[in-house]
């Protein structure tokens, strides 16, 4: 049985967490699940191509005291803090043969592992780069691929202040399903859907389980002593 790491993290700042998995992508060999329980610290978070120009009220944030962070990975722009769950999957491409390693096969592959947690709430789908129910979006989806590793994370919305969501500017490109509509007209909140939020974190874990691996739990030490290792590390909070 393929042996998956499992880290559970709990409020860890969303610029901890993108430190924590680009060291494990980029310097480990091991394959992971890590999940964090909300971001104890509110950020605004863009992809490796994003500009802060076009995406964010800049006034705004700064008035707010929320920090706009570059992550090393592709996707959309995200609004995190406490309310959100975060779920990312570090694979090897050899741990999962049937799966290419480009973006859209392992988002499908995601949907299907997470379908026995959402589909008892709606019409759960993968629509564009996010996970809906119907034509609202619930979580946002982000890859980073090398040759032989792969990753995938995704932000669920738990919950979500609309104070926050309006720091984010109406983006020049948007997917078909949004047909327009603002950010507070289209995004869906979990916790409207689901019972426990300490339930739908140990579903997290339960649905890559069922996938026929192992998970097996790892400490902060472990990962320090990753996040040692020279490497890469891209992620950084922007100027405003």
């Amino acid at each position: 049985m393929v042996a998956v790491r499992l880290l559970r993290l709990a409020g860890v700042p969303i610029l901890q967490q993108l430190h924590i998995e680009q060291a494990l992508l980029r310097t480990d060999s091991q394959n992971w699940l890590v999940v964090n329980d909300g971001s104890s610290v509110p950020a605004i978070v863009m992809g490796i191509s994003g500009k802060a120009e076009e995406l964010v009220h800049i006034d705004k944030a700064i008035e707010a005291k929320v920090n706009v962070i570059k992550r090393f990975s592709g996707g959309g722009t995200v609004v995190v803090d406490e309310n959100t769950v975060f779920s990312t999957l570090i694979m090897n491409a050899a741990s999962l043969p049937h799966v290419e390693c480009y973006p859209r096969p392992i988002m499908r592959w995601t949907e299907s592992v997470l379908q026995p947690i959402f589909c008892p709430y709606g019409n759960f789908r993968l629509a564009c780069h996010d996970y809906v129910f119907d034509e609202n979006k619930f979580g946002g989806n982000a890859q980073a691929i090398t040759k032989q590793r792969w990753l995938h994370h995704t932000s669920f919305l738990w919950d979500f202040e609309d104070k926050r969501m309006a720091l984010l500017q109406h983006p020049a490109r948007v997917p078909p399903y949004r047909k327009g509509r603002e950010h507070l007209q289209f995004l869906l909140r979990l916790k409207d859907l689901m019972p426990l939020r300490s339930a739908f974190l140990r579903q997290l874990e339960t649905a890559v389980a069922r996938q026929g691996f192992e998970l097996q739990e790892a400490s902060m030490e472990e990962v320090a002593a990753i996040l040692n290792k020279e490497h890469l590390q891209t992620t950084r909070i922007i100027d405003l």
